[in-house]
C-alpha cells in the first residue's frame, strides 16, 4: 500500500528520499510528499496529488535541502486524494509524521485533541498522530523519545511510523505494529523504508523491525525497544536483491517483462529441488520435512491471486489423498474454525506482508494446528520470519500490481509440496518420476506459450471494446479462469467474472448474448467433452468464444477465435494455460490505454485490512 522512506546522513537526503519514492511507485498511491529539516533547523514540507513526478516538479521550483528527512506515497483510506490529506502530516512546526496502516481509534483521539484546541485540516487518521505527538512533546518538555512512547501507547490499529522533529536534528523515531518497516544500515548514515526496494541504491544491509518494536534511528546507530520497552538488538540481514532488479529493461511495461520472465523464474524455483526425475526433499530443509511427516491435512489461507493458486493446489493435494481446505484470509480470521488433528497451516503471499494473511497466521497459533508453512517471494518478509518454515518461490522482484510470475511460481511451489505429500502417501515411484519430468519440461512449455503473444495481441483487438466478459473452466481450470478474469478486470477495467462451466445453466447463461465474450481454456483432459458441451450452449445464445486449446483438441463449434498451444503435460497444464490469459489481459489493457503497471485504486502490497 503506502510507501515510507526516511534518511539521516551527513549529506543532502532529498535525492535519496525522492529516488526511494520512485522505487515504491509500484505499490500504488494517489499522492506524495516530503519533509526535510533544513540547515536553519526548520521542517520544510512539499506535497502533491498524483505521481511522484509531480512532487519532483514542485521540488525543482522550490528545492529543499537537509540531512534529515521523511517522505511518503499515500493510498487513500481516510479522506479523498487531495494535498491536504497527503503525508507527511504536521502539527504546526513541531513534528512531521509519515504513516502506513489504519488507526482504529482515530475518531476518539480527534475529539480529545480538538477539545484541547488542536485544529485539523485533513480527514486522515494520520493527522491525529501528529497532533497527539505535539501535545505529548509539550507535556514532556521537548523530550521526543518520551513523547513518542506516550503517543504510540495511545494508538489502536495497524501502523508503521516515522517521525521527525525540528527540535531534534539527530534522530528519527520509528515504530511498527501490523505494517512492515525496515531500516537500511549505512556508514555514518541510516535509512528507513516500508520496502527494501526503496533503499537498494544506498545499501544492501537491513534491520527488520519485529511486531511491536519502536525506537530511534541516528546517523551513528539504531536503538530499538520491544513493545514492553526493553532494549533489543535485531540482526542485520544482507539482501540478495540488487538495485537493477526493479528496472523495466527494454520492455514497455513491468507486467510484460514479468510475464516473459516466467520460464527463467520457474526454472529458478525448481533449481535444487528436483534432479534426475527425483524430488529432492532435502532442499526443503530438515524442519520442513519433519513438519510434512506429521501432517495429514492442509489448510491454505491467502488473498487475491494467491488464493487462486491455493484453489488450484487443492485439486493436486486431494489427487494424492490429502484433505485440503482453501480460504480467503479476510474471512478465515473472523470465523470459528474446526481444525482437524495434524493439520498443516499454509499461507501464500507474494509480498509476505499481506495484512489479512499475516493476521490469520498469528491467530492460527492458538487453534491447534500442527505448524505453519508459508509460500512466499520475499525472504525478509514478516510471513517468512513468523512462520515455522518457508518454501520460497524465487520469482525475483515483481513490480506490476497485477501478479504474473509470482502466481506461476507459487503454483510450482505448491506442486512440489503436493508431490512431497504424495511420496509420503506411498505413490508409485514411476508416477512420481513422471510428475518430476513434467516439472522439468515446464519452463520450455511456458516459453512456447509466450510465442503466442503477437497472435493474442491480434485477438485482443476484437476484445478491447467489450464491457463485460465471462471466463469458464472446470476442475483445476476453474480457478485458472478466476485468475484470468481477475487479471482482465485489474488492468483493463472490463467487468469480468469466472464460473465453473457446468454452472452456466444455473444463472450466468442469462448474461450471454452477441455482446458477451466468453473465454475458456480447453486442455485435453477427462472433462473436455463436458466443457465443449457447455460452450455449445454459449454459441446457441450468440456469445463470442475466445478459446485456448491443446493441439490434440478438436473443436466442433462455429464462430469462435482460438489459439493452439503445443501438447501440454496434464499435471502442470494449469500453469501453462495461465500464460495466454495473462497476455490477453495485458494486450487488451494496452489497447484500451489504461495504466498497466499501476491500475487505478489498487496497490501491490495490501498491508491494511
Amino acid at each position: 500500500m503506502c510507501g515510507i522512506v526516511g534518511a539521516i546522513a551527513q549529506r543532502n537526503v532529498t535525492p535519496i528520499l525522492m529516488e526511494g519514492l520512485r522505487r515504491l511507485e509500484y505499490r500504488g498511491y494517489d499522492s506524495a510528499g516530503i519533509a526535510i529539516r533544513d540547515e536553519q533547523g526548520r521542517l520544510q514540507r512539499i506535497r502533491s496529488v498524483g505521481k511522484v513526478a509531480a512532487l519532483q516538479a514542485r521540488l525543482d521550483e522550490a528545492p529543499l535541502t537537509g540531512s534529515l528527512g521523511i517522505a511518503h506515497t499515500r493510498w487513500a483510506t481516510h479522506g479523498i486524494p487531495a494535498e491536504r490529506n497527503a503525508h507527511p502530516h504536521m502539527s504546526g512546526e513541531q513534528v512531521a509524521v509519515v504513516h502506513n496502516g489504519i488507526i482504529e481509534n482515530h475518531a476518539e483521539l480527534r475529539s480529545e485533541l480538538e477539545a484541547d484546541g488542536y485544529r485539523f485540516v485533513s480527514e486522515t487518521d494520520t493527522e491525529v498522530i501528529a497532533h497527539l505527538l505535539a501535545r505529548e512533546l509539550e507535556r514532556a518538555g521537548g523530550d521526543l523519545e518520551k513523547a513518542f512512547r506516550s503517543a504510540v501507547a495511545r494508538l489502536v490499529g495497524a501502523y508503521a511510523l516515522a517521525v521527525a522533529s525540528p527540535a531534534d536534528p539527530d534522530r528519527i523515531m520509528v515504530a511498527r505494529s501490523g505494517s512492515p518497516l525496515v531500516i537500511g544500515v549505512g556508514k555514518g548514515e541510516h535509512f528507513i523504508a516500508s520496502d527494501v526496494f526503496a533503499l537498494l541504491p544506498e545499501t544492501s544491509d537491513f534491520i527488520f523491525l519485529e511486531e511491536g518494536d519502536w525506537g530511534e534511528v541516528r546517523r551513528d546507530g539504531v536503538f530499538l525497544r520491544d513493545r514492553d520497552g526493553n532494549p533489543v538488538e535485531r540482526p542485520v540481514s544482507s539482501s540478495r536483491l540488487h538495485a537493477g532488479a526493479v528496472d523495466k529493461g527494454a520492455y514497455p511495461h513491468y507486467m510484460l517483462k514479468e510475464i516473459f520472465e516466467q520460464p527463467s523464474v520457474i526454472a529458478e524455483t525448481l533449481e535444487g529441488r528436483i534432479y534426475k526425475r527425483r524430488l529432492l526433499e532435502e532442499s526443503f530443509g530438515h524442519e520442513t520435512r519433519a513438519l510434512l511427516d506429521g501432517a495429514r491435512n492442509v489448510h491454505i489461507i491467502a488473498c487475491g491471486t494467491s488464493y487462486h493458486a491455493g484453489l488450484v493446489a487443492r485439486y493436486w493435494f486431494e489427487e494424492v489423498g490429502v484433505p485440503c481446505q482453501v480460504e480467503v484470509a479476510s474471512e478465515f480470521r473472523y470465523r470459528k474454525v474446526v481444525v482437524p488433528e495434524n493439520t498443516l497451516f499454509v499461507t501464500i503471499s507474494q509480498s509476505g506482508e499481506t495484512a489479512d494473511t499475516l493476521a490469520a497466521l498469528r491467530g492460527s497459533r492458538e487453534m491447534g494446528y500442527l505448524g505453519s508453512l508459508t509460500i512466499c517471494n520475499v525472504p525478509e518478509s514478516s510471513l517468512v520470519r513468523e512462520s515455522d518454515v518457508a518454501l520460497m518461490t524465487r520469482a525475483g522482484a515483481e513490480i506490476g500490481v497485477a501478479s504474473t510470475k509470482a502466481f506461476t511460481t507459487q503454483l510450482v511451489a505448491l506442486r512440489l509440496l503436493a508431490l512431497a505429500f504424495a511420496k509420503r502417501g506411498g505413490a508409485p515411484d514411476a508416477w512420481l518420476e513422471s510428475q518430476v519430468e513434467e516439472l522439468q519440461a515446464l519452463p520450455r512449455q511456458v516459453e512456447q506459450a509466450l510465442k503466442l503473444s503477437e497472435p493474442i495481441r491480434r485477438m485482443a483487438e476484437s476484445f478491447s471494446d467489450k464491457e463485460n466478459a465471462l471466463f469458464l473452466g472446470r476442475g483445476a481450470f476453474y480457478p485458472i479462469a478466476m485468475e484470468g478474469a481477475l487479471k482482465l478486470k485489474e488492468i483493463s477495467y472490463i467487468h469480468a467474472e469466472a464460473y465453473p462451466a457446468g454452472e452456466l445453466k444455473h444463472g450466468p447463461l442469462a448474461l450471454v448474448d452477441e455482446k458477451m465474450p466468453v473465454v475458456c481454456a480447453l486442455p485435453d483432459d477427462p472433462l473436455l467433452e463436458k466443457v465443449l458441451s457447455n460452450l455449445q450452449e454459449v454459441r446457441a445464445r450468440g456469445g463470442e468464444l475466445f478459446l485456448f486449446s491443446d493441439r490434440r483438441v478438436k473443436i466442433d463449434l462455429d464462430r469462435f477465435q482460438s489459439l493452439t498451444l503445443d501438447d501440454i503435460c496434464p499435471g502442470t497444464s494449469p500453469i501453462v494455460y495461465t500464460v495466454p490469459l495473462q497476455l490477453l489481459a495485458y494486450h487488451v489493457a494496452v489497447l484500451k490505454g489504461t495504466d498497466v503497471d499501476q491500475p487505478r485504486n489498487l496497490a501491490k502490497s495490501v498491508t491494511v485490512e
